[in-house]
């Protein structure tokens, strides 16, 4: 092997797979899992019942409870099923998320409307991605605010932290990222409508702003339908097709980082899709050929929630609390500027239709 070619794998690494504990999974056996993925059913358990009964967001409560069991992480045999929830939970649980897209949703949406969202999505990451140096934070790290503010929140996050790796975002930066985008999220949804009503949006307008502009899915289609039941048909439409654009952003993500990766260097880095994008997109190919029932459409969208929800708790509980103390409030600024701009461009758009 040449010695540039030795530099392949660090340089392409953008999938995080090699973030993993140092133990090989083939040498792991299934009692080893076993610890880590107890706790963090037992705090993914906890997490829904606190959301259901006290009519809380889901992935907050799923941090919460996450961070507040961080301790267990320092024990080495909870490990290897921490990773397995942070890592392949999450990316099935994506793959999932699939069966909620259909092409029918892009025609419903219509040319203009898809132009324009499109240009806020695009526009969010690249001011976020600028404003970072204005407050002295990585781009890396104003990336992964950027995007999950343009697509789709924790999901998102989660997703591009796959693709960018632990090597240019830590832990700690990566967690304050999730309860940033989540508390504004939850805030988002309180106020758009309100804002939406004193404003003297029309019904479509009202759902184009709020599903173009909230970032949790279910908050999203909560903030229409508190509006009124058309502009939550039309924010399940808008927001859905955030969802749909995942895909392709993070390709668009994967190849800036790879050309980035390569700027110290001639040598080529090979470029390949994750499983986990190429599954979600078969499986939303399949929902537009061919309907996928509604049972089999409920039980796929209710596991890809339980898996991702499992994901952001153990994610939350490999934190380090004390990291997380150090980072100051600038950390936060790419989390606002990522939201102000979302909703000021989204306003816009939503006028001018």
């Amino acid at each position: 092997m040449r010695a540039s070619e030795q530099s392949w794998p660090m340089a392409a690494d953008l999938y995080g797979e090699m973030q993993l504990e140092a133990v090989p999974p083939a040498k792991r056996r299934l009692r080893d899992y076993l610890p880590g993925a107890f706790v963090a059913a037992i705090a993914a358990l906890a997490s829904a019942w606190l959301a259901d009964h006290y009519a809380a967001p889901l992935v907050l409560m799923g941090l919460l409870i996450g961070l507040a069991m961080s301790f267990l992480s320092r024990d080495k045999r909870t490990h290897a099923g921490l990773d397995l929830m942070s890592q392949t939970a999450l990316r099935i649980g994506i793959v999932l998320v699939g069966a909620r897209i259909a092409a029918t949703q892009l025609v419903e949406l219509g040319p203009l409307p898809f132009a324009l969202l499109v240009l806020i999505m695009l526009t969010v990451i690249v001011a976020t991605v600028a404003s970072a140096r204005l407050f002295r934070q990585d781009r890396h790290s104003a990336l992964l605010a950027g995007g999950a503010t343009a697509i789709c929140g924790a999901s998102a996050a989660l997703a591009l932290y796959s693709l960018i790796g632990d090597k240019r975002v830590d832990q700690a930066r990566f967690t304050l990222t999730l309860v940033g985008i989540t508390v504004a999220s939850a805030l988002a949804m309180t106020l758009y409508p309100i804002l939406a009503t004193e404003l003297g949006l029309s019904d479509q307008q009202a759902g184009f702003l709020i599903g173009a502009s909230i970032h949790d899915v279910a908050q999203a289609i909560g903030g229409g339908f508190s509006f009124s039941a058309r502009a939550g048909e039309v924010a399940t439409i808008v927001k859905l097709t955030r969802v749909a654009l995942l895909a392709p952003m993070l390709m668009l993500v994967g190849l800036w980082l790879a050309r980035s990766g390569e700027a110290n260097t001639k040598t080529r880095i090979p470029l390949r899709l994750p499983w986990f994008i190429l599954g979600f997109l078969a499986v939303a190919a399949v929902n537009s050929l061919v309907a996928i029932p509604k049972p089999v459409q409920g039980a796929a969208n209710t596991a890809a929630q339980a898996l991702l929800l499992l994901a952001i708790v153990a994610t939350a509980m490999k934190a380090r609390l004390h990291l997380l103390l150090d980072q100051g409030w600038r950390s936060f600024a790419p989390i606002v500027v990522a939201t102000v701009t979302s909703f000021l461009f989204s306003l816009a758009a939503a006028i001018s239709l």
